[in-house]
């Protein structure tokens, strides 16, 4: 006859299948959303990057092609790039799409906006004025 202990040995068997068909997905599901949200943090850096990029570009006095040119090269894929001038600062904004599940909503639109003062404008002081 058989002991307590293999009966019971026996009858937990299933438990440990049944609690790994559970966690796994929900694990899978957790690296996942971790992988987006890293991904996202990290497009929206590079539209940080990309708009102080443009902005200094258009405050160097640089063609509003070129800031525009440099401003793509460091925003994500597909960004959109703006450029305008408002009297003495230059202001340019990257907006870029974040693909995600629409059905739960993380489908983002990423935006990011530098201002910077023209070069021009900046008054150049003298130094060492003494008495």
């Amino acid at each position: 006859m058989p002991s307590s202990e293999g009966r019971r040995t026996r009858r937990d068997g299933g438990y440990v299948t049944a609690e790994t068909a559970v966690v796994l997905p929900t694990l899978v599901l957790f690296t996942m959303a971790l992988v987006w949200v890293l991904l996202a943090a990290s497009a929206q850096i590079q539209c940080v990057d990309a708009a102080r990029a443009g902005a200094r570009a258009m405050a160097r006095q640089d063609p509003q092609g070129t800031a525009v040119a440099v401003a793509r090269r460091a925003a994500p894929r597909g960004a959109s790039v703006a450029v305008r001038r408002d009297g003495d600062l230059v202001r340019v904004e990257v907006a870029a799409r974040m693909p995600g599940p629409k059905a739960l909503g993380l489908a983002l639109r990423l935006r990011a906006e530098a201002v910077a003062m023209a070069e021009e404008t900046v008054a150049v002081g003298t130094v060492g004025v003494g008495t």
